[in-house]
């Protein structure tokens, strides 16, 4: 079996959110190869070699991802027939049957990688991206066919803690499940057993000081602190997030995105959640802010705050555009004795 699933915007379009995954009785024995670094024998290897604890009766399957970037199509010609092949190309590719003119016959070394896999009785299976305005709803269909019910305030706690990764969504909807037994689950649950809640919680933060909604932002904060978040962790929170922001702001298409994400050891996907939210700040914005964290920290770790939490308050009424919160000015003063 060969397949391609292609992220791309065609008439034709799978939708994986409702598809149920069909239970199968056959055992797999799944390889991953990235084709940006692998050579294309390393694929056919894989394809003809049988793990060392395999079942006798595992079916091989090999999952190319990043097909795109393949140095050579011959590996759907010379791939076994007894094993599966998957080609994942979450860019573009080319076909040259859709080409309306063609001013000469393409040799057999040019043939499209698409039109190998279909000529080889393989299927081509197109998909949008899962883009962050998508993910809400890529999880409310999932959640159905998991059986488990979300509230609203839950279902974007959901999201913004896991993103577009997939996998993981399958398994905190299951995590969800076994826990609620059939009761809905709460936003509460999803911060309590969610990896990366906080995060998300932070983030709703992050949103309102970029809002500059002080009344929205204010609450967030006391919330935050009064279910046990120290201010220092919510701090250095407040300057990653930020730090995605300022990469956000350019508005990066995905591959820049990549490029971005490894610079600041961070995810594609995180960059491009934050877009919508970065348009129109600027690098002084973000400057600015960069300046009012440090001060905050600064006034915490040096002992110019009277207490940690009112120093952070203060840092966010500052990034809200407070007038007389400008916590820079601390850094001026002496710093208390305290004890004294």
């Amino acid at each position: 079996m060969i397949s391609a699933l292609l992220a791309g915007s065609t008439p034709t379009r799978g939708d994986l959110a409702s598809r149920e995954l069909t239970p199968t009785s056959t055992a797999f024995g799944l390889v991953r190869i990235d084709a940006r670094s692998a050579d294309p024998d390393e694929i056919v290897i894989a394809g003809q070699s049988q793990g060392l604890f395999a079942a006798p009766d595992e079916r091989r399957v090999v999952l190319v991802e990043h097909a795109e970037a393949l140095a050579r199509t011959d590996v759907v010609e010379r791939f076994p027939e007894d094993a599966a092949l998957v080609l994942v190309a979450p860019e573009p590719m080319r076909s040259n049957r859709t080409r309306a003119r063609r001013t000469k016959p393409a040799a057999p070394a040019e043939m499209a990688l698409l039109d190998l896999v279909e000529s080889a009785g393989g299927t081509v299976e197109r998909y949008d991206r899962l883009l962050p305005p998508d993910v809400v709803r890529w999880i409310a269909a999932r959640a159905k066919l998991a059986a488990v019910t979300l509230r609203p305030d839950a279902l974007d706690t959901l999201a913004s803690a896991v993103g577009g990764d997939t996998d993981r969504i399958e398994n905190e909807l299951g995590k969800l499940a076994a826990w609620a037994n059939g009761e809905p689950v709460t936003a509460s649950d999803v911060r309590a057993l969610v990896s990366g809640a906080i995060e998300s919680d932070v983030f709703e933060l992050t949103k309102a000081v970029v809002r500059r909604d002080i009344r929205t932002a204010a609450p967030l904060l006391e919330r935050l602190l009064g279910e046990g978040n120290a201010p220092q962790q919510i701090l250095a929170l407040l300057l990653w997030q930020f730090r995605v922001l300022l990469f956000a702001s350019r508005d990066p298409r995905p591959p820049e995105a990549e490029r971005m994400a490894k610079a600041i050891r961070s995810s594609a996907g995180a960059i491009l959640r934050y877009t919508q939210y970065a348009r129109g700040l600027g690098p002084k914005d973000i400057t600015r802010a960069y300046e009012a964290l440090y001060a905050c920290d600064i006034s915490i770790k040096t002992g110019r705050a009277d207490d940690d939490e009112t120093a952070l308050l203060l840092c966010v009424m500052d990034l809200c555009g407070v007038p007389g919160a400008d916590y820079r000015d601390f850094l001026l003063a002496e710093a208390p004795k305290r004890g004294g």
